[in-house]
């Protein structure tokens, strides 16, 4: 390995250690009460060397938020090819999104509950990965409705930010609720059977 491959490797394991420390710390204390230093503690790094991987605190989350999108949209994706039909596919996209929420309520807290934290954030960046998220899902209704599973009149982008409001809340709910007034995978089957009603074909 040459010195420059060592180093861009070492780069790239700081970086992510940070983004694993900024996770923990921004879920744990929150995104406004949170220091950077805090962070770079966590990190096993100096205050400064953050900021030669990150503008700001904001960019920071921003950062966590876009790495931990791009690892759910890959299960989600997954998820999905892995399944047959639409019926499936929109099951198993509802299923996989409220378990990873369970499994990894660190990463759920910071792209639930955290981000809304930071007015900034939510209007200056594009989150990419948030309308890879989108896409997915709009895949799946579309792919319905050319079958004839799905009623073909509500446009799929629409209907697709519809049911990512009702899987958000469902995971804020949980979460601001400490995680115990109800079982948020077996929910995954509930809200997974009353989306497939409401997508339903109507009968002329």
């Amino acid at each position: 390995m040459s010195v420059h491959s060592a180093n861009g490797k070492d780069k790239g394991e700081k970086r992510d250690r940070i983004l694993d420390a900024a996770e923990a710390v921004f879920g744990r204390r929150g995104f406004y009460n949170a220091r950077v230093s805090e962070v770079a503690k966590q990190a096993g790094v100096a205050d400064g060397t953050i900021y030669l991987y990150f503008k700001s605190k904001d960019d920071l989350l921003y950062s966590v938020f876009e790495d931990r999108m791009e690892r759910v949209n890959k299960a989600l994706a997954e998820a999905v090819a892995g399944a047959s039909t639409p019926k499936d596919k929109l099951l198993a996209f509802i299923r996989t999104h409220l378990t990873l929420v369970h499994h990894k309520p660190e990463t759920a807290e910071v792209l639930t509950v955290e981000l809304r934290q930071s007015s900034k954030l939510m209007k200056e960046y594009a989150n990419p990965q948030f309308g890879e998220f989108l896409k997915t899902l709009a895949g799946v209704i579309r792919a319905g409705q050319q079958t004839g599973d799905f009623d073909p009149e509500p446009p799929a982008p629409l209907m697709a930010r519809a049911v990512f409001g009702m899987l958000d809340e469902l995971a804020l709910t949980w979460l601001l609720g400490k995680k115990t007034k109800f079982d948020i995978v077996r929910a995954a089957e509930w809200i997974g059977a009353f989306t497939l009603a409401g997508l339903k074909r109507r009968k002329p």
